[in-house]
Order: C-alpha cells, then structure tokens, then sequence
C-alpha cells in the first residue's frame, strides 16, 4: 500500500487526520475493539472514504507503529549516536528519545501497547526489540570504555534507562508546563548522574 500523491484523498480528509483518529479511537477502545464504522463515525465519514486511504485497520496500525519506530531508528542514524564516546552517543540516543515520545506521544503510546496479536503487532515488537538491542550494545560499550558504572549490568541498565523514558506515557501531557527540553533534561540529569562512573 502507497500513500496518495500529498497524502490527500477526498476533499477535507488526508492520511494524517485519518491516522490521528484511528490511533485515539485504538486508545479509547482497544485495537482489537474498534471497527471501521466506529473511526468512519468518529471522522464523520464513510467507511469507503477511509478505504480510499488505506486496505484495512491492520494497514492503520501498521502506519501507526511504523510511525514511532521509524522514528526511534532515525535516532540511531544521528551523527551524535554514531560518532564519539559510547556514554555520549547513549546520552543523545536517550534526550532524543524522549523527544520522539513528546513529539508522537499517541503514536509510541499505541507501540508500547501492541503484544504481539497480528502480523503486524509481531513484527512492531520484534522492531522494538531490535532497538532495544542497540541501545543494549552502546550501553555494554560505554561500561567496557569505563564511563559507566561496572557494578549494575548493561541489560538492566539498558531495561531501567527506556522504562524510565517509556514511563512518560504514562503521565506526561504536553500542556502541564514541562517542555521537551526540560523533561529531556530531568531523565537525562537522574539517569546519567546515577550511571556515569565515579
């Protein structure tokens, strides 16, 4: 399935707002519990004009999951997490993430919930555990550099660092005046200052 030219479809409705809907009906009702005329009824739209857009619900999960993965991944592909002290590149990886989750909050929120029921929650979940890995190697390296502290092990660190980080869905609303940087700063400032090496 492409993307339309623009990503425009019929007049007044695009791929985005579709995708914007269908992840805060998914929230509301569980993916496996909304149907196409419940987000055709939240779009006051028909059914066929969502169809003009995409197959089916799977193919609007799949734009949805995708969307927060490939964002975490192009995190990974950031000069600052390529080059320099494994610590620094771990430091960018994690402030950075925290960006992606502010900035497509709905979109890792409905990933961190997928569990692997379809074809599609399967293959989320397998991405995510390839970028957990990732991030599980720059942690081994910084402790084998010496930057970290060597008596907590790299696979805690790593689970403990993006708990943290994945916590934020939780609780976190943009308007409850924290902003990005300043959220950034806290998880970076209470994760690195406990883990750097004395």
């Amino acid at each position: 399935m492409t993307d339309r030219p623009n990503g425009r479809g019929r007049p007044g409705y695009d791929l985005e707002s579709l995708l914007q809907t269908a992840v805060k009906v998914f929230h509301e009702r569980g993916y496996d519990g909304t149907s196409m005329e419940d987000l055709a009824k939240r779009l006051g739209i028909t059914k066929s004009a969502i169809y003009y857009h995409v197959p089916s619900k799977e193919e609007l999960l799949r734009l949805s999951v995708d969307r927060a993965l490939d964002a975490l991944f192009a995190v990974m592909e950031e000069h600052e997490s390529r080059e320099g002290p494994a610590i620094d590149r771990l430091h960018h990886v994690v402030r950075r993430s925290v960006e992606v989750l502010v900035d497509e909050q709905a979109f890792v929120t409905l990933l961190l919930r997928v569990r692997g029921n379809s074809k599609v929650e399967r293959r989320a979940v397998a991405r995510r555990r390839e970028f957990d890995h990732l991030v599980g190697q720059l942690v081994t390296e910084a402790e084998r550099e010496g930057s970290l502290r060597p008596d907590v092990d790299p696979a805690l660190t790593s689970r403990l660092l993006f708990g943290m980080v994945n916590s934020l869905i939780e609780w976190y609303r943009p308007r409850q005046g924290l902003n990005t940087d300043d959220l950034a700063d806290a998880v970076t400032k209470i994760a690195f200052d406990g883990l750097r090496a004395r």
